[in-house]
């Protein structure tokens, strides 16, 4: 198997770091350490931290919606119904290293005066994620589609932020119930 490229490396670790630890919390000189790149080679694919913190974004998003979609799709096709958005945020919360959304923590860290492409590939995230549940809401046939995934991204945001701080398995009972009662009242 290929070495990973010094690029490669810094991103692989800034990745598990920025989760990990919060994107303020992690200094640059403690990805160059634990990537094993020089300071010049860090400076040389990002040229700030923040364009760091855009490509780790970037990164999380795509192999979280990856990830997300086929979990969910899969699930859809054997039982059609938004309570399989429950069933797969389970699965992540069951990870050894689940510390939230990282999207969510990253709007939090930013605050009202933050980064704005932070704050921007945020907004992106979950507009796609949003659109999503709306699509999986059309293929149930539900009305105001689009009116239901803003119902059910509160839904889903909420099991995620309840989750991070409780790690109450209640959370993902709580959350397939309210979404299966989003189907019903329309």
């Amino acid at each position: 198997m290929a070495t990973p490229s010094a690029r490669e490396r810094i991103l692989d670790t800034a990745a598990r770091l920025f989760y990990q630890d919060g994107l303020r919390a992690t200094g640059i000189d403690k990805i160059i350490a634990e990537s094993g790149v020089a300071k010049m080679s860090l400076y040389r694919h990002f040229a700030s931290k923040n364009e760091l913190i855009a490509a780790f974004l970037d990164r999380r998003h795509e192999s979280w919606m990856r990830w997300f979609e086929q979990d969910v799709e899969a699930r859809f096709a054997a039982s059609p119904g938004l309570e399989v958005i429950a069933h797969a945020l389970a699965d992540w919360f069951s990870d050894a290293d689940f510390r939230g959304c990282a999207f969510i923590n990253a709007v939090a860290e930013a605050g009202a005066s933050g980064e704005g492409t932070q704050v921007a590939q945020s907004v992106a995230h979950k507009a796609e994620l949003a659109a999503f549940i709306a699509s999986l809401a059309r293929r149930l046939g539900l009305p105001e589609p689009d009116a239901i995934a803003e119902e059910a991204m509160l839904c889903v945001e909420g099991m995620i932020v309840r989750y991070q701080m409780t790690a109450d398995p209640g959370v993902v009972d709580a959350g397939r119930r309210l979404l299966r009662r989003l189907q019903q009242v329309r």
